[in-house]
């Protein structure tokens, strides 16, 4: 089973890879996956920031540096806590985000119009349970915070620290929005998960 799932995966992460490569002129793949985690969490530290990316503080710290460089970051001191800087996105980093998912999204419906209507709801609930059994192991293994491994989750990417490979593709915050019709004869709602989760701190190495 889990072969013939990583089989049929295939597609779907061909098209995930083919929206981000849109971006890839403008951001490396471990400075997208921190701006979207910096979405999810406005404000947050850079410490919490590195734990979330699984990075050594130094190179967390490096990386930002180049997102406030290019226009996607802005630093400011904390609200509750001067000392500390928190992190926000700039417009120019939530115009990146909004046409990744936008491409992504067109794609995606592409597909889902070949497909019967039985086909695309088991689709969907399939993909449900699969993210929330995915959502609930990791948050099991969630790593310590603070205590962040250093080893980056970005192969042959220059913003990675090292250690192994892994999926770039996490989207925080959002589901993946398409037209069709369901079985039920009303549109369909979403395709993809909502990434707000109930308890704990979850890790960041997951699905852009």
């Amino acid at each position: 089973m889990a072969a013939a799932l990583d089989a049929a995966a295939a597609a779907l992460l061909g098209i995930w890879e083919s929206a981000r490569e849109g971006t890839a002129n403008r951001v490396s793949g471990a400075q997208l996956r921190a701006v979207m985690v910096v979405e999810q969490y406005d404000g947050i530290n850079l410490r919490r920031l590195a734990t979330r990316l699984d990075m050594l503080l130094s190179s967390a710290s490096r990386l930002c540096d180049r997102l406030v460089a290019a226009g996607m970051l802005e630093r400011e001191p904390g609200r509750f806590d001067r000392r500390e800087i928190s992190l926000h996105l700039t417009p120019e980093a939530r115009r990146l985000l909004a046409q990744l998912r936008a491409d992504r999204q067109a794609q995606l419906a592409a597909v889902l119009a070949g497909m019967s209507p039985e086909g695309r709801d088991a689709l969907l609930s399939g993909i449900r349970e699969f993210d929330e059994t995915a959502r609930r192991q990791q948050t099991q293994n969630a790593p310590t915070p603070d205590e962040p491994t250093g080893q980056g989750d970005w192969p042959n990417d220059p913003d990675r620290p090292g250690g192994r490979s892994g999926d770039w593709s996490g989207d925080s915050g959002r589901q993946i929005r398409t037209g069709w019709t369901g079985s039920s004869g009303g549109p369909e709602g979403s395709v993809g998960t909502t990434r707000e989760w109930s308890a704990g701190d979850p890790p960041v190495a997951r699905t852009a």
